[in-house]
C-alpha cells in the first residue's frame, strides 16, 4: 500500500502520500511502443522512504514482467525523508547513474531544471499510449514551464490541501463532534494533553519544517488560526535552494502589484510562530519533532502516542488504522480541514501544480528506459502489483474500485506510479475522509491563485539563495517547531538574513513577479 508523507507533506507527508482514486477500466493487453530503440540493464528510481515490507519477493515478480515485455528490470534506492532533498540533490549534480527521480518545487525541481539536469519531456508523454492516457491535457497544462515539461507529474486529485488527521475516537470520548473551528480543535487538543495520559495531542516531524505556519503556495500553515477565516488571502512562494518563504497579498497581485515580504513581516505568521511556541511549552506538540523523522513519528502515532498527525487530501490518511487498530482495536479518524465552516463553504487557494513529479536524469539516465518504465506502470496490473504489492497475500480487492490491505506492504505510489483513474481507494478508508476526497477531486471548489503558473527562476541570485539556505536551517526552522523563543530568535533571523542578502532576493523576486503578472494581464 502507499502512504502519505509531506510535501509538502508529502507534504510531503507525511507529509508525508500515496493512493486513493477512483479506479477506471483495467488497461490490460496494450502494447509497448514509444521507445526509439532497444533497451536493457537495469533502470534505477531514486525513492523515498525505506524499502517496504516484503519488496524483493514484489519485486523479483514485477521484474519478471517487465523483462519479458521491455527487456531491463527496475530497481530503486531509497534514501530516508530526513536526508532525501540533499543526497539525491547531490546524485543529479555529480551525474550518478540512474533513470529518474522524485522532485519537486519544495525540492530541488526548480534549481535542476534550471542546471540542465533533467530531461525534458515535453514531446516524449505522446510516444507512450498506456501512460498518455492516464494523463490528462489538464495535468500536463498546469504542470508545464514555459511549454515546456520537466516531470511526469504525480496526482490524485484537483486541489492538495494540508490538514489535521485526529483520533475520532478520542474526540468522541471528550464530547467533540465535527470539528469545524480551530477554537474546538485546540480544545481537542489541550483535553487530550489533559486527559489521556501518555499521549500527547499533535504529532510532528522533521520533514515537515514550515508548513506548521507557513502555507506553501496556499491556502494556510496548520496552525495558522487567521487562516482559517480567510484561507485565500495570503499566497508563499520562494526561490529554490533559498529555504526563505515570500508572502503576498492576493489583493495587490489581483491588481497588479508584486509586493513580496519575507515570512517574518507577516503578521499572521508571526502570530502563529507564537501559538506553535506556546504548543511546544505546553506539549500539545512533541518536543523532538525538529529532530525526529517522519518514519519514527508514524510509528509512534500508530502505537497510539499520538491524537492526530499531519495529513494532506490524497486519500491515505485512513491507512494509518490498519496499524493502529492493532495498538487501539476501538481507534478511528476524522479529517479537519485547515478552514472554517463546513466542508464546501470555503474555496481555498490552489496553484493545480503536482506537488510531486518523477524527473529523469540528462545526465546520467536513459529517457528511453525511464519512459518505457512510465509506460509499463500504466497498466492496471503493473501499477496494483507495484504499488500495493502481491494480490492475496499483500492486498485483495474490494469492490469495483476498492483494496483490503492484508499486510505491512507501504510502497510511495506518489515518487513513482500515481494514475488517478488506477489508483484503488482503501476499504479503511473512514466516512469523513471520503468526503473530503471527493471534495478535493472538483477544480470548483478551489481558488486558483494569481501566480499559480509562476515559478521564480533563481539563476540570477543563486549565490544569495545559498547562503539565505544556511541561514532558514539555522534560525528559521526552530522557530517553525517552537523551540526557541520567538522575539530573540526573530532578532537573529532577521539580522542574519540581511547579511545573507535578503533585499537581493526580495527585489529579484518583485522584479519577476511583476514582469509574470505584466505578461499575464
Amino acid at each position: 500500500m502507499s502512504t502519505s508523507i509531506s510535501r509538502r507533506g508529502f507534504l510531503a507527508m507525511g507529509g508525508a502520500a500515496a493512493f486513493s482514486i477512483g479506479l477506471g477500466a483495467a488497461l490490460t493487453g496494450c502494447s509497448p511502443s514509444g521507445s526509439t530503440g532497444s533497451v536493457s540493464g537495469t533502470s534505477l528510481s531514486i525513492l523515498p522512504g525505506t524499502a517496504p515490507t516484503n519488496w524483493k519477493t514484489v519485486l523479483d515478480k514485477f521484474n519478471a514482467g517487465l523483462r519479458k515485455e521491455h527487456g531491463f528490470a527496475l530497481d530503486a534506492q531509497f534514501i530516508n525523508w530526513t536526508n532525501y532533498g540533499q543526497q539525491s540533490l547531490l546524485k543529479f549534480t555529480a551525474g550518478a547513474k540512474f533513470d529518474n527521480a522524485l522532485q519537486a518545487l519544495w525540492l530541488n525541481l526548480a534549481q535542476l531544471q534550471q542546471q540542465k539536469a533533467l530531461a525534458d519531456l515535453t514531446s516524449e508523454v505522446a510516444k507512450w499510449p498506456n501512460l498518455s492516457k492516464q494523463l490528462p491535457s489538464d495535468l500536463i497544462d498546469a504542470n508545464k514551464w514555459s511549454g515546456h515539461l520537466w516531470g511526469i507529474p504525480q496526482a490524485n486529485s484537483a486541489g492538495r490541501v494540508q490538514h489535521f488527521s485526529i483520533r475520532k475516537d478520542l474526540a468522541e470520548k471528550h464530547g467533540f463532534g465535527a470539528i469545524e473551528d480551530y477554537d474546538t480543535l485546540e480544545k481537542y487538543f489541550y483535553d487530550v494533553k489533559q486527559k489521556e495520559s501518555g499521549v500527547t495531542p499533535f504529532a510532528v516531524a522533521s520533514n515537515q519544517t514550515f508548513e506548521l505556519a507557513i502555507g506553501p503556495q496556499g491556502p494556510v500553515g496548520l496552525f495558522d488560526q487567521a487562516g482559517w477565516a480567510a484561507p485565500s488571502r495570503y499566497f508563499n512562494t520562494l526561490f529554490a535552494g533559498s529555504g526563505l518563504y515570500f508572502s503576498f497579498d492576493e489583493r495587490k497581485l489581483a491588481s497588479g502589484t508584486a509586493d513580496p515580504i519575507p515570512f517574518w513581516e507577516n503578521t499572521q505568521i508571526v502570530d502563529t510562530l507564537r501559538r506553535i511556541r506556546k504548543y511546544y511549552q505546553d506539549g500539545i506538540i512533541n518536543a523532538d519533532g525538529l529532530n525526529t523523522d517522519s518514519a519514527t513519528i508514524t510509528a509512534q502515532f500508530q502505537a497510539g502516542k499520538f491524537g492526530g498527525q499531519w495529513a494532506i487530501t490524497d486519500g491515505t490518511a485512513s491507512n494509518a488504522l490498519v496499524a493502529l487498530r492493532k495498538a487501539v482495536p476501538t481507534a478511528d479518524l476524522q479529517e479537519v480541514l485547515p478552514f472554517g465552516g463546513p466542508l464546501g463553504s470555503q474555496k481555498p487557494l490552489q496553484t493545480f501544480q503536482a506537488d510531486n513529479l518523477v524527473v529523469v536524469s540528462a545526465r546520467g539516465g536513459d529517457l528511453d528506459r525511464a519512459m518505457a518504465l512510465q509506460d509499463y506502470l500504466s497498466i492496471q496490473k503493473n501499477h496494483d502489483l507495484l504499488g500495493y504489492g502481491i494480490e492475496g497475500t499483500d492486498w485483495s480487492p474490494q469492490g469495483e474500485n476498492g483494496i483490503k490491505q492484508l499486510s505491512s506492504y507501504s510502497f510511495p505510489g506518489f515518487a513513482l506510479l500515481w494514475r488517478s483513474k488506477l489508483e484503488r481507494r482503501s476499504s479503511y478508508m473512514t466516512e469523513s475522509e471520503s468526503a473530503v476526497f471527493d471534495w478535493a477531486q472538483s477544480y470548483d471548489n478551489f481558488t486558483r491563485a494569481t501566480l499559480a503558473s509562476f515559478i521564480p527562476d533563481v539563476t540570477p541570485v543563486k549565490q544569495a539563495a545559498a547562503a539565505m539556505n544556511n541561514v532558514i536551517t539555522q534560525f528559521a526552522n526552530p522557530l517553525f517547531y517552537g523551540v526557541v523563543d520567538v522575539d530573540s530568535q526573530l532578532d537573529q533571523l532577521k539580522a542574519a538574513a540581511d547579511g545573507a542578502g535578503l533585499s537581493t532576493l526580495q527585489n529579484e523576486m518583485a522584479k519577476q513577479v511583476q514582469a509574470y503578472l505584466k505578461a499575464r494581464s
